[in-house]
């Protein structure tokens, strides 16, 4: 791998921003301590920075000699699990833990900026975008909202995420539709509560409830072409307190997935007259709210080139995958690529070696690959300023 000397040569003190930041996870909009830590850096760097977009959230500007602009960005924000790990640099905030990797993410992308405000090897402007609460409550939307772009102007836009078994020092991604779309729904199933021994005294929205979850996942089996990628999960029901007594309501919710936006649509439309339709016709009434929603993330060609292209240069071009698998999971930057050129990649956090997969109580960030990512940034970024894609 072509680490860039000066990247690796901090190795030692990134690792130790990243394990700090990882001892302190704080959640969608409560990011002030690790803003602070990453305003202070770039600060010190010399760039210029501004704070508070989406409450939190920090972007960074670098600019020498006349060119194009592009941003980079990382998510700051951790998840409400509680950590299960009992190295030193654990969660110290019970029911708090760096989960995904955006403790490595931020890392990355500071040590880019520190190369690239050092070295003065670029001509153009650099917006290093660190973005708050990625995780389900869309803050890449609320920076935009914000003023994102229109304060700090790109051309394009890139974004990275670490991929558990992925290996370390491998590359993926793909053109097109890179992760799904999400559609977070809530279910309320009104009845008429009565006493257990009862049940023709009432109606039984739990009765009501088991049969729309059932009826749900025949959605995708027979109102999705098989050769399409799709998944509605139903992942939360509330509803009774006691053996003896039928419930008045009962509460769902779950989510849609889906890479095409005709089949998004199709299957949020589906989802209300399956719960509408079966409620009625047990006599009870079904309401569905659709509570967030995310687009999928869909690359552009060109900026896959680029990306590919760069990291081909510093790992062979064996260790890129170009036309990987598109995942179901999905991303909130979907947003910036929803306005701007640009691609979104994972990089290896390492496979077969102990590492766990994302949000796992027993994940943590492979400290190997933090060189390797901010070097891929300080390349993506000169290359892109040197030769903008179209």
């Amino acid at each position: 791998m072509k680490i860039i000397p000066e990247i690796a040569a901090n190795k030692d003190e990134m690792v130790a921003w990243r394990r700090d930041i990882h001892a302190h996870p704080e959640l969608a909009y409560e990011e002030e301590r690790t803003a602070g830590l990453v305003a202070e850096r770039l600060e010190e760097w010399g760039l210029a920075v501004h704070r508070g977009l989406a409450t939190t959230g920090v972007v960074g500007t670098l600019s020498t000699g006349n060119g194009p602009t592009v941003g980079l960005r990382a998510d700051m924000d951790a998840l409400p699990i509680q950590e299960t790990n009992s190295f030193g640099h654990r969660s110290r905030h019970d029911g708090k833990m760096h989960a995904c990797g955006h403790d490595g993410h931020t890392t990355m992308l500071l040590g880019a900026a520190r190369y690239l405000a050092e070295s003065q090897e670029f001509s153009g402007t650099i917006r290093f975008i660190f973005q708050p609460a990625e995780e389900a409550a869309g803050g890449a939307k609320v920076m935009m909202d914000d003023g994102l772009f229109e304060l700090f102007p790109v051309d394009a836009v890139f974004g990275m995420h670490n991929w558990p078994g992925l290996a370390v020092g491998r590359f993926a991604m793909r053109p097109g539709p890179m992760m799904a779309s999400l559609d977070c729904f809530d279910i309320v199933v009104e009845g008429l509560g009565a006493h257990g021994a009862l049940p023709h005294q009432g109606v039984d929205p739990v009765h009501a409830a088991a049969q729309v979850i059932t009826a749900l996942q025949s959605i995708v089996s027979r109102n999705v072409d098989p050769l399409q990628a799709a998944v509605i999960s139903v992942t939360k029901i509330h509803g009774g307190d006691a053996h003896n007594i039928i419930p008045g309501q009962v509460l769902l919710g779950g989510g849609i997935r889906c890479f095409d936006p005709k089949m998004r649509e199709l299957l949020k439309s589906r989802v209300v007259e399956i719960v509408e339709g079966i409620c009625s016709g047990l006599g009870a009434r079904g309401t569905v709210t659709f509570v967030s929603g995310y687009p999928a993330v869909i690359n552009g060609l060109d900026a896959v080139g680029l990306a590919a292209g760069v990291a081909a240069d510093i790992v062979g071009v064996r260790n890129v995958d170009a036309e990987s698998d598109p995942v179901l999971g999905s991303e909130d930057f979907a947003f910036m690529l929803e306005e701007k050129p640009g691609c979104y990649i994972f990089i290896g956090n390492g496979a077969g070696d102990g590492t766990c997969m994302i949000h796992n109580p027993g994940y943590d960030f492979n400290d190997d690959v933090v060189t390797l990512g901010a070097t891929y940034w300080v390349r993506l970024a000169q290359s892109f300023l040197r030769d903008p894609i179209g």
